[in-house]
């Protein structure tokens, strides 16, 4: 392991580009700037990049280039100095972080201030199966996968003589109907159409489903918009199945929980989160598997480390006994709280408890719908849509990824979704443990 020799100013290292980590290294570069204070800034991430999650349904469905969710790094922070690689373990004691690459020797790098936010990874549940045939959301390599996938497979059932492989190959589950699970099952749905009605078949011969342990299809944006995602769901041919979910899953089929056994070569996992496996081993109080923090973001016991977004269980002050949820919404300001409070610990400012209410969630549900609810409001068809794109194109945080998305939106309004097949990712490069880090027994 190569030994660091440092001399110089105090160092901050930022472990995870998400949300949190983004936006806490780009506002404490700002406030550092504005003080003078020479203090190094390190962000530890596997990629160069910051990746705009909410749009991976968008990818998935082929309505945006992936190259425009992944908002360049060196680029967007240029006062930062990047560690390209993975956090494995953290010394409490000794204040080091050790760092893996794929192309270098591992490395300890030394802190005076930790931030901890390394995001989270898809929930598996021990479902048998589910790690070796199914795929997340939560990556491009996953989104690119399901839409090479679904293209595959409809590629090769136009020319399958036998009718049940044509129809499992036909057929396509997602297991998780929250708001992620939802838009990926609508712009998948969309580019099936989009398929089919230029291969000249019945779109209806694409199987569509829809799976959920809960009572309701997106329960986040309440029983009235859920029941409009409902219906309009179900009009375009999918079939939803709550209080069920996977009981098993293999190569060729999906068994259910009810016993109902769907033939398919297509399952998408996106049931929800955890923290990232790297904070099992700090040794620290977890809560649903995430760091637990106290109001300030601050690791009880340790002054000196923080965490915040999906990765930290932060107390809801505008809901006590309760955390926050893992949204990007929530994620993006406590990186905010993150920047001021470590400049605090540094002499720079004073520290303040994270608070914020919930704004509301918006959902792009495929061609012509949408359901949101800004502020309370809520919103559905066109004016969500618009509310929707609008809000994305805003949050992302560079121009020109937003102008690229932009013409993308604009470009899908006018012509057919693209059908190529590139074979950019294999099965491998998305699974689970490729593409999340999770450790499974594959």
């Amino acid at each position: 392991m190569a030994e660091e020799k440092r001399a110089g100013p105090e160092r901050v290292v930022i472990v995870g580009s998400g949300f949190a980590g983004f936006t806490c290294a780009k506002r404490l570069c700002k406030v550092l700037g504005r003080t003078g204070r020479e203090v190094e800034v390190l962000l530890v991430t596997p990629n160069d990049y910051m990746l705009y999650t909410p749009l991976l349904p968008d990818v998935a469905g082929g309505v945006i280039d992936p190259r425009f969710v992944a908002v360049s790094l060196a680029d967007a922070l240029p006062r930062v100095r990047l560690v390209i690689g993975k956090a494995e373990a953290v010394d409490l004691d000794k204040k080091t972080v050790r760092v893996s690459s794929e192309h270098q020797a591992d490395r300890e790098l030394s802190w005076d201030r930790l931030v901890l936010t390394p995001g989270s990874v898809t929930r598996l549940f021990d479902v048998p199966g589910v790690a070796e045939h199914a795929h997340g959301l939560k990556t491009v390599a996953e989104a690119l996968y399901l839409r090479e996938q679904l293209l595959r497979q409809l590629e090769l059932a136009d020319f399958e003589d036998d009718p049940e492989v044509r129809k499992a190959r036909r057929t396509v589950v997602v297991v998780g109907a929250s708001y992620a699970g939802t838009e990926l099952i609508a712009q998948l749905r969309a580019l099936a159409d989009a398929y089919a009605a230029r291969r000249g078949f019945d779109p209806a011969e694409v199987r569509f489903v829809l799976l959920d342990m809960a009572e309701r299809v997106m329960p986040e944006v309440g029983d009235r918009l859920s029941d409009k995602v409902l219906g309009v769901l179900r009009e375009r041919g999918i079939d939803i199945r709550l209080k069920t979910s996977l009981k098993e899953l293999t190569e060729r089929q999906a068994v259910l929980t009810d016993e109902t056994v769907v033939p398919t070569h297509t399952v998408a996992w996106v049931t929800g989160v955890t923290g990232a496996p790297m904070l099992e081993s700090l040794g620290l109080p977890m809560e649903r598997g995430r760091l637990v923090v106290d109001a300030n973001l601050s690791v009880p016991g340790h002054p000196d480390v923080f965490a915040g977004g999906d990765a930290a269980a932060v107390p809801d002050l505008t809901k006590p006994g309760k955390i926050t949820p893992p949204t990007a919404q929530h994620a993006s300001r406590q990186g905010k709280a993150l920047a001021r409070n470590v400049a605090a610990s540094l002499g720079i400012g004073g520290a303040a408890p994270y608070k914020h209410r919930d704004m509301g969630l918006v959902v792009d549900l495929g061609p012509h719908f949408a359901v949101a609810n800004p502020l309370g409001v809520n919103l559905s068809g066109f004016p969500a849509k618009a509310v929707t794109r609008a809000y994305h194109t805003i949050a992302v945080p560079r121009p020109v990824n937003r102008w690229a998305i932009t013409l993308g939106y604009l470009t899908n309004s006018i012509t057919p979704r693209p059908l190529s097949l590139l074979g950019l990712v294999s099965p491998e490069e998305a699974s689970f443990d490729s593409s999340e880090g999770i450790p499974t027994r594959r």
